[in-house]
């Protein structure tokens, strides 16, 4: 009598420990070069605190206001791509998974996982969060393809633009071009969006057989499903999505531009066009997530960029670090406050998929 033997089971290969640790290393050791060798050629803390001690309190004030503003903008996107949800609710998702990103490397991931677990706690299908991810993701890439190519015209009817400049802006531009017209495919029929699925399933799989790992299945589905809630979303709320989008990303450079002005940096050394060109530019950077939140990589794009533009290096330095101040340091002990009020209060739970349904959510969502 023969027995049957149990089929086996592969255990998934493990990387090699140097591999998981070396992004996290790299990224510490990038952040330690900026701030321990980098920074200290332009400015140092004693000087950043004189810079805002001869600030007016009305500057202060200004600049206070501005990055309060600032913060309130990121609501505005997720209430747009997420109906149903309040303004309180957004505040608390925005804040927290912000602060996890700024601070954690590889926080991208845990931020995400975040995400779902703080809308499912409020009762939102992972679908509905799932296609707010992703459209409010694709405008925010919008925005920064599209914000270096409008810094070019600025720059075209105020002065020269150099030979990087223009480079990068033509880049910038075939990007926004291309993911346009794949975002048209994709909406366009299920037929494409079925075919966008199989083809990046296909490059998908090729990457994962590379690792040894099994290739991907059902992305034509869902995709097709993508597109269908995607479409009655932006069907609706397009324009206040691309307004919300636009108004985040111009809220965010106007801190910059006000902490460079309030420093001593005039219109004269760095005009507004030339402002918002680096600003751009180092926004670009950050679709490359080389540290949390880009720590180190956009002090040093912004300082650089602002300084080769005409700016003096201290105040230039000053006024970066003021910025980031304002709009990534202060974002940490905020997250960690929403992210422990999300953890004990229990007034806003829900059942799952039971929240409030509008007009742009179908019951099957």
């Amino acid at each position: 009598m023969t027995t049957i033997q149990p089929p086996t089971t592969v255990a998934p290969q493990r990387k090699p420990a140097w591999r998981r640790f070396l992004p996290p290393v790299l990224s510490l050791v990038l952040i330690a070069a900026v701030f321990f060798w980098f920074l200290p050629q332009f400015t140092s803390i004693a000087d950043v605190w004189t810079v805002i001690q001869d600030m007016s309190t009305m500057q202060i004030v200004i600049l206070v206001i501005a990055a309060i503003w600032n913060l309130a903008t990121y609501q505005f996107a997720l209430v747009t791509t997420m109906p149903g949800m309040n303004l309180r609710q957004a505040t608390v998702n925005t804040e927290t998974t912000t602060a996890v990103s700024n601070t954690v490397v590889g926080g991208a991931a845990i931020s995400l996982g975040l995400t779902y677990a703080m809308n499912s706690s409020w009762g939102f299908s992972r679908s509905r969060t799932t296609v707010s991810l992703l459209v409010s993701g694709l405008w925010n890439n919008f925005a920064k393809l599209a914000l270096p190519v409008l810094a070019l015209v600025l720059l075209a009817f105020s002065g020269t633009p150099t030979a990087g400049r223009l480079l990068a802006g033509i880049l910038g531009v075939a990007a926004l071009v291309a993911s346009v017209v794949l975002l048209g495919l994709l909406l366009r029929s299920e037929e494409a969006a079925s075919r966008i699925g199989l083809g990046a399933a296909a490059v998908a799989s090729r990457l994962r057989r590379m690792f040894g790992a099994t290739p991907v299945t059902g992305w034509d589905r869902a995709t097709i499903k993508f597109r269908r809630r995607t479409v009655l979303l932006l069907h609706a709320r397009w324009h206040w999505i691309t307004l919300a989008t636009v108004v985040s990303q111009l809220s965010l450079f106007a801190v910059l531009l006000l902490a460079l002005r309030f420093v001593g940096v005039s219109a004269e050394e760095v005009s507004l066009a030339e402002a918002l060109a680096v600003f751009a530019f180092a926004r670009l950077l950050t679709a490359i997530p080389f540290t949390p939140g880009g720590l180190g990589v956009i002090e040093v794009a912004l300082i650089t960029g602002l300084s080769a533009a005409g700016g003096d290096r201290a105040e230039v330095a000053a006024a970066v670090l003021i910025f980031r101040a304002l709009t990534f340091v202060v974002q940490i002990p905020i997250g960690l406050g929403t992210y422990i009020f999300w953890r004990r209060n229990r007034s806003w739970r829900r059942a799952p998929n039971s929240a409030p349904r509008t007009e742009l959510v179908p019951e099957t969502v």
